[in-house]
């Protein structure tokens, strides 16, 4: 029996007609879109989906062939996830493997949950700051916290991109001149 269970890679991300990115949808979506030609495939993944008379590459961007108008949240929504994809899984205050999160300024002080006042903690900086705020323990943040921000932020959340979106998603390094 063929393995059919989804792969990190398993999902597409979808262009609008102007190849303004949309949102990231499964691999069998994105191949119903393009049989149904209501999509076309601008890149292919790995493998091929096979039919009874028909086989297709696996896409991994589609551009849909109708302009469709999407209103935009404007802010990304918070969640543990995304606070530690944003900290990069590491602690705010000693930079060792985040577990938990913390309040800046204590909730029950006053401070708001909100991205900039959030941030990824180990388990054991977290008990020691307890309801304290960092500048009372003499600490420092590596970096301010911050809502995201970017097309990559609305389209993909807390996702890890695969490297095929990057030129629609704008990840691309600046190469140095």
């Amino acid at each position: 029996m063929p393995d059919i269970r989804p792969t990190a890679g398993s999902g597409a991300l979808v262009l609008n007609a102007t190849y303004e990115p949309l949102c990231v949808v499964s691999v069998r979506r994105a191949a119903i879109l393009v049989l149904s030609a209501k999509a076309v495939c601008v890149a292919d993944g790995e493998g091929i989906l096979h039919s009874a008379r028909n086989a297709l590459p696996v896409p991994s961007v589609v551009r849909l062939t109708r302009f469709v108008r999407v209103p935009y949240r404007t802010h990304v929504g918070l969640s543990r996830r995304a606070i530690f994809a944003r900290d990069g899984w590491r602690c705010a205050y000693c930079r060792g493997p985040a577990e938990t999160i913390d309040h800046v300024f204590p909730r029950s002080r006053g401070g708001r949950h909100a991205w900039e006042n959030v941030v990824a903690a180990c388990a054991r900086c977290n008990h020691t700051k307890g309801d304290k705020t960092p500048a009372e323990l003499g600490w420092r943040l590596h970096s301010l916290p911050a809502a995201p921000k970017g097309n990559a932020w609305r389209v993909l959340g807390h996702r890890a991109p695969d490297p095929r979106w990057a030129d629609w998603l704008d990840l691309r390094e600046p190469e140095a001149a």
